[in-house]
């Protein structure tokens, strides 16, 4: 199974580019920056992982995607390899993109937290922290 979730932050606006044929397919290509839930001493707080959305999923995010925005993409990932002019070989490995999402509204970067607080790093606020389990209804 080859199955991809991610939500982070793009880091630019989607760069999109049209393929040459008889019908064109848009080409977006973008970099979200997933933070890492847990971080050990000297390591990055974040990963940037390459995007690549294609046909109306790349024309969507050329009209509605833009640097700073949260996004939600499930996709899978996709490893190539080239060669470049001297013949030296070089790989990637990217996420196709077969669904991309706004993961919060327009508002929401220019709101404060509610409850007077940060938002605790992996963006989840908690509910009801006393619930018992013989409380759930399942």
């Amino acid at each position: 199974m080859n199955k991809v979730i991610l939500m982070g932050r793009l880091t630019r606006s989607p760069e999109v580019r049209y393929s040459q044929g008889a019908e064109p397919v848009a080409v977006a290509r973008y970099t979200l920056a997933v933070n890492r839930r847990f971080k050990r001493k000297d390591e990055p707080e974040a990963d940037f992982i390459p995007c690549v959305a294609l046909g109306k999923s790349g024309e969507f995010a050329e009209k509605h995607f833009r640097k700073g925005q949260l996004v939600g993409v499930i996709g899978r990932l996709q490893v190539r390899s080239w060669e470049d002019k001297e013949g030296k070989k070089h790989w990637t490995t990217e996420v196709i993109i077969e669904e991309q999402h706004f993961a919060e509204s327009k508002n929401s970067q220019a709101a404060a937290p509610k409850e007077g607080g940060q938002a605790p790093a992996d963006g989840f606020y908690p509910i009801n922290e006393g619930v018992e389990d013989e409380d759930l209804p399942f």
